[in-house]
């Protein structure tokens, strides 16, 4: 009798740590800044992501008008493991991060945006997304070092935001890993 082809629950934990050794392991010094992004399922999206690329930490911005049980759900409970802070002020968060050396790379399609293929994430970096409706706000544009944007080869002109953050997420995490030998 063959084996299964997929992988069991039990398979797939055996390479990782446990959960308390993974709570002390250092992070992808990579954070996500959320700038004024409101849906729910689109936080939740970007919580799992955070965790599946181990990154240091999301920064939600703005008022955040959604409970901690949707949180939670839309996050399939993996905010236990990523460490989430609150901001009223993208700005302020940006200008902290800037201050502290890191390199701002907000994913909006813009005048001087450039394809985000074309750059290289070495050293911390910051990942800015927008709005689902407004995009990135203009004064999180005047703060970052660089304005990103995923091309278009169909009609539309635009991605859900999640969907975006995580094509732009794996190539920043990859070129991390590899840049960091992590």
């Amino acid at each position: 009798m063959n084996s299964p082809i997929q992988l069991s629950k039990e398979d797939l934990r055996k390479n990782k740590p446990t959960r308390d050794d993974y709570l002390s392991q250092p992070k992808l010094p990579l954070v996500l800044v959320l700038d004024n992004v409101t849906n729910s399922f689109n936080i939740g999206s970007f919580i799992r992501l955070a965790d599946a690329f181990a990154i240091e930490k999301i920064i939600v911005c703005g008022a955040l008008t959604i409970s901690d049980k949707k949180l939670r759900k839309a996050s399939r409970n993996e905010a236990k493991w990523v460490c989430i802070e609150y901001s009223d002020s993208t700005t302020a968060s940006l200008q902290t991060l800037k201050d502290q050396n890191y390199t701002i790379f907000s994913v909006e399609l813009c005048n001087q945006s450039v394809d985000y293929k074309q750059l290289a994430y070495t050293s911390s970096c910051v990942l800015v997304l927008g709005n689902e409706r407004k995009g990135v706000s203009e004064e999180a544009l005047k703060l970052s070092h660089h304005q990103i944007h995923i091309p278009m080869f169909g009609m539309g002109n635009s991605l859900n935001v999640s969907t975006a953050g995580a094509i732009v997420m794996a190539e920043c995490a990859s070129q991390l890993r590899a840049a960091l030998k992590v």
